[in-house]
């Protein structure tokens, strides 16, 4: 369910701000800069920069510029160390994002405030270098219809998923609740709404199997789980079918519940581009060894009748690659999961799971595919005030990697990770701002941009 860990910046760099009123694009020899102010409400803002090396490689940068404004002033910054002298603004890389290579992108952000007007910032230098150059158009949003129309069967090439025409792509959507406790967020109207309002490219189906899940009734969580298959498909949209196991947190405890499942359910949906397994949702108190020879015995069952599907593997800590119980991603590195096709599970709640964990994930993004299967934007429990400092830190994190996720939770849950206020589901309205939470709000607005999903 929620707990864990955090991603965090790629081998290229982070940093940078944006403006509200559109971004404004410097660049030069050196160096492109590109600002855009990505939300604003009165007195405050949140910006993000994405700087281009055009020059030869930088080790230790830092981004300097300055605000136009007065009353401009940084709060808090994320992806680089943030400091402000008057309207002089500098930002450098971490210890985990300070080298940029030749042709290599960084992106980095913050959360300002301001008295006056909040104009961009329209000269930017790197290392000393001003960024003088123009930046080139954003790849277009590709227009061949639903995410599942334009990509077909997913598969996973390198380390990253990849559609029909073998070019990684990032999905991001939103996982149910547990459908024992929240079924009625998903009916054809919020399905509706996820698809067309928020865009979503994916929707996971969060099937408990103990907390009165799957083992009180396994035909008829069977039955549900395939029935939102089937909803996601017709609006165009992935089906994660997560086989949510929580406690006991060994997943070999529910080694025969999990072969009857996903025997059934692959065989079912064998014929389908849109579903993904997720076969373990948060293992915990238990050895890599044993999460390893889990999997090993399932694949081959969803294998014998779905050949062709992504599976993705949980891993210790609360999928946190270990790094919950005080280890790293070298365990699963030097002793990966004997089967093809398959992805690696990393789960954070950003309030709780910051530094640490995104440099885990910034090394392991080079040598396994992994796929945020379930992240919050508050702490571990589910609950606390939202840390968007820290979310947009991650989700900048995971668009820089193509990292694909889902966030916990698409439901009316009375706590603050989900999107939608208590009293919602049922209502007919998943989009309207009366009916969104804080976390919903910034969810919806970062999935609904375009996708621009390769096609050539």
């Amino acid at each position: 369910m929620k707990r864990f860990l955090a991603l965090l910046a790629t081998c290229a760099t982070v940093l940078g701000l944006t403006a509200l009123t559109g971004p404004q694009a410097v660049a030069a020899a050196g160096c492109t800069a590109d600002y855009t102010i990505t939300s604003q409400w009165q007195g405050g803002f949140q910006a993000a920069v994405k700087v281009t090396n055009l020059g030869t490689p930088v080790t230790g940068w830092k981004l300097t510029f300055a605000l136009p404004d007065a009353g401009q002033k940084v709060v808090q910054g994320w992806n680089a160390t943030w400091s402000q002298s008057g309207s002089a603004v500098t930002a450098a890389g971490a210890d985990w994002n300070g080298t940029l290579a030749t042709g290599a992108t960084a992106e980095a952000g913050f959360v300002g405030s301001f008295t006056g007007a909040n104009p961009s910032p329209t000269a930017f230098a790197l290392n000393g270098v001003a960024c003088t150059g123009s930046i080139g158009e954003p790849p277009a949003d590709s227009d061949g219809g639903t995410p599942v129309d334009v990509n077909g069967q997913l598969h996973v090439c390198g380390v990253h998923l990849c559609n029909q025409y073998d070019r990684p792509v990032q999905l991001r959507g939103m996982s149910t609740h547990g459908i024992q406790w929240f079924d009625e967020c998903y009916d054809a109207a919020s399905l509706d709404a996820l698809a067309n309002d928020w865009k979503s490219d994916l929707l996971r189906i969060a099937m408990y199997v103990q907390e009165d899940g799957y083992e009180t009734d396994p035909a008829g969580f069977t039955r549900r789980v395939n029935d939102l298959v089937d909803m996601a498909e017709a609006r165009g949209m992935y089906a994660l079918i997560d086989f949510h196991t929580l406690t006991p947190g060994d997943p070999n405890a529910n080694l025969d519940r999990a072969k009857t499942f996903f025997a059934s359910v692959a065989a079912r949906n064998a014929g389908k581009k849109n579903v993904i397994y997720e076969i373990a949702n948060e293992p915990n108190g238990v050895s890599w060894t044993a999460v390893k020879s889990y999997a090993e015995q399932v694949i081959p069952v969803i294998r014998a009748a779905d050949p062709d599907a992504v599976v993705i593997v949980g891993t210790r800590g609360w999928s946190s690659l270990g790094v919950s119980d005080g280890s790293d991603e070298s365990e699963v590195v030097n002793s990966p999961v004997d089967a093809t096709n398959i992805m690696y599970a990393f789960h954070f709640y950003a309030a709780s799971h910051k530094d640490a964990y995104r440099s885990t994930l910034s090394r392991a993004a080079a040598r396994l595919p992994l796929f945020v299967t379930e992240f919050g934007t508050v702490s571990a429990t589910g609950g606390g005030e939202m840390d968007r400092a820290s979310t947009t830190a991650w989700l900048d994190l995971l668009d820089q990697l193509k990292i694909s996720y889902a966030n916990w939770t698409y439901s009316d849950a009375p706590e603050s990770s989900a999107a939608f206020r208590p009293g919602t589901c049922g209502g007919g309205d998943y989009s309207g701002s009366g009916v969104l939470t804080e976390s919903g709000t910034l969810l919806k607005n970062r999935i609904s941009t375009p996708d621009s999903f390769p096609t050539g």
